[in-house]
């Protein structure tokens, strides 16, 4: 081992009790002050690895093989007491979920005193003192009247500072974090990246960045190594491995990544997906070799070896020089963005939400979340609304959709005002994806029964041919097998769930579809199947689309429009590629400066 190596990973397997592995052969090394990212797609074994660090693998998986070197010390050979010693005083964690990594019934200042008791602050005044300086660091405002405050009572990008405080709270030597920015708006990623970023600086801390963001991966690391389905299949300097590329598959999440500047192409789309491990088993060729365009006889045969390509660049690739030859996926006369209707879908004036909020003396005050607002979608119009949380987004989905009333202005939706029609009549012209497949499914409904779910509020209900007729063509529609018609939900992946929803949202032949945050924290390559699926669905079914996302590059690739909302104002609106590629407000301005960061480049 390089005596300039913090931690270094050997030659790595982690089994399931049946022997298949999770994890095989993974070779890994951080030196001091340096970031290392880990990226792949959702079962490539990402989280596996801070988990074997920590000695937390799910019950049922176990090291096999290989060992964990930390500052020159074997992890994998210590008792539980020494290695829990360790954890969280010479390495820090930051966990992907903020939410529930923080005990909501306890408050932050009990949570963050306890672990600075455990790394050895002995009195109370001395804990507190040192939360304040902390979240001082993290630049969260009011530190210690924080302290009193619960979980929920913040924000997640709040919550996370909070994390990142208690990670680097003893100065660690290493900090493990696992996809630390997902689902957190623009502005707040980039406030943890630099956060991350001034810390490893400041104390020379490395840091293991575990990600599925290749453009984060090319801001915040140094260095990267790419999963897939338990191998190691690149490793090298970040930019060069987000620019030139030297594996297929890093080039085809390169390609399935929509950016915010240069030329709009159609994302590429991996066909079939990340085998298991039980399927790993038996294959004796490349893992990728069946979802690759480059694969040849021999890939599926043999499988190549992890072997230095350049100096520095390694690959996992019988012709690593091909790479770049995969191209970005042509743009057919069909995917013409159809002519705009002259009709109004939607249209709001003067639009206002207000709320009264109660304080702890019983009085009253007048919240108000939403002011002034004034927009319009068309006929077959995408259009994008992004800002911050809190920016009244969500509160203006409800006021949409009917789960909250209009306060002031008007809002009319398909012809008709919100305010006076019966909600029911709304039902069958808008419908709404929400962001979490798996929370929006039944578990106890076959998919069939599911997409066609609207029908059953109707009062002529068709017979059961009919209804098999309709479950078909829906999943037709969103690209699934007939036969997905008779599982359930969690028999599906991520990706295959969020069709189903839209399926379901396309049954009443909608005129509205409301998208709320629908690929926010979905892997790169099922992110790009759900956006190209809307464009392909807009051609051929020809409804209006609200897209809430706090992505703006998500938003670039679909829509035409865009509204900017600030502090529950509409602060800037137009399309799409004027207002990012020259905004006009300092808020916009701002989104866009966070969003951009280094553009992914050899498209």
């Amino acid at each position: 081992m390089n005596d300039q190596t913090i931690l270094h990973i050997k030659n790595l397997e982690i089994s399931l009790k049946t022997g298949h592995k999770i994890l095989n052969g993974v070779d890994l090394a951080i030196r001091p002050g340096r970031v290392l990212g880990v990226i792949g797609e959702s079962g490539a074994g990402k989280s596996m690895l801070g988990s074997a660090i920590a000695a937390t693998l799910p019950r049922g998986l176990a090291i096999s093989r290989g060992s964990i070197d930390f500052d020159g010390l074997t992890l994998t050979d210590m008792n539980a007491k020494t290695r829990r010693d360790l954890l969280g005083r010479d390495i820090g964690f930051i966990p992907q979920e903020p939410m529930s990594a923080l005990n909501p019934s306890l408050t932050i200042g009990h949570q963050i005193c306890h672990h600075l008791a455990r790394i050895g602050l002995r009195t109370a005044q001395s804990r507190e003192d040192r939360a304040v300086e902390l979240f001082s660091e993290v630049g969260l405002d009011r530190p210690r009247d924080l302290l009193k405050s619960y979980p929920h009572q913040l924000s997640g990008g709040m919550l996370q500072r909070v994390l990142i405080a208690m990670a680097f709270a003893s100065h660690p030597r290493l900090v493990i974090a696992d996809e630390p920015t997902t689902a957190l708006d623009v502005t707040i990623q980039q406030k943890v990246v630099e956060l991350i970023a001034r810390m490893r600086e400041t104390h020379n801390t490395s840091v293991l960045f575990i990600t599925h963001d290749l453009q984060l991966a090319a801001e915040v690391c140094d260095d990267v190594a790419v999963l897939y389905a338990g191998r190691i299949v690149e490793t090298g300097a970040a930019r060069r491995i987000i620019e030139a590329p030297m594996h297929p598959y890093s080039r085809c999440l390169n390609l399935a990544t929509p950016n915010l500047s240069g030329p709009k192409a159609r994302l590429m789309i991996l066909p079939g997906t990340m085998p298991s491990p039980l399927e790993r088993t038996v294959m004796t060729g490349c893992e990728f070799a069946p979802r690759c365009p480059l694969a040849e006889t021999r890939c599926h045969s043999s499988r190549p070896a992890l072997e230095e390509i350049v100096a520095g660049h390694h690959s996992a690739c019988h012709w690593p020089e091909r790479s770049g030859m995969i191209a970005p996926p042509a743009t057919s006369a069909e995917q013409v963005v159809p002519t705009l209707g002259s009709a109004m879908i939607l249209q709001a004036k003067g639009l206002g939400k207000a709320y009264r909020q109660h304080d702890w003396l019983g009085r009253v005050r007048r919240v108000e979340a939403l002011r002034e607002l004034n927009f319009e979608v068309r006929e077959g119009e995408f259009v994008g609304i992004v800002g911050e949380s809190g920016s009244g987004k969500s509160s203006l989905t409800k006021m949409i959709v009917g789960l909250e009333d209009v306060t002031s202005g008007t809002l009319e939706v398909v012809g008709m005002d919100r305010a006076t029609t019966p909600r029911e009549r709304f039902f069958d012209k808008v419908q709404l994806v929400f962001q979490d497949p798996q929370s929006a499914l039944n578990p106890r409904r076959t998919i069939g029964s599911l997409v066609t779910q609207a029908l059953e509020a109707r009062d002529s209900q068709p017979s059961a041919a009919e209804r098999k007729d309709m479950v078909a063509a829906l999943l037709a529609k969103v690209m699934l097998p007939p036969d997905v018609a008779g599982r359930f939900s969690d028999q599906l992946s991520g990706g295959q769930k969020q069709r189903v929803n839209i399926a379901r949202a396309l049954c009443s032949n909608p005129r509205l579809l409301i998208a709320d945050e629908i690929v926010s924290g979905l892997d790169v390559s099922v992110q790009a199947q759900i956006l190209e699926l809307l464009r392909e669905l807009r051609n051929e079914v020809g409804f209006s689309l609200l897209l809430i996302s706090h992505d703006l590059a998500v938003v670039r690739h679909v829509c035409d429009r865009t509204l900017v909302m600030c502090k529950g104002e509409i602060v800037e609106q137009g399309p799409v590629e004027e207002v990012f590629a020259n905004p006009q407000h300092p808020y916009t301005r701002q989104l866009v400066a966070a969003a951009l960061g280094p553009v992914v480049v050899g498209r």
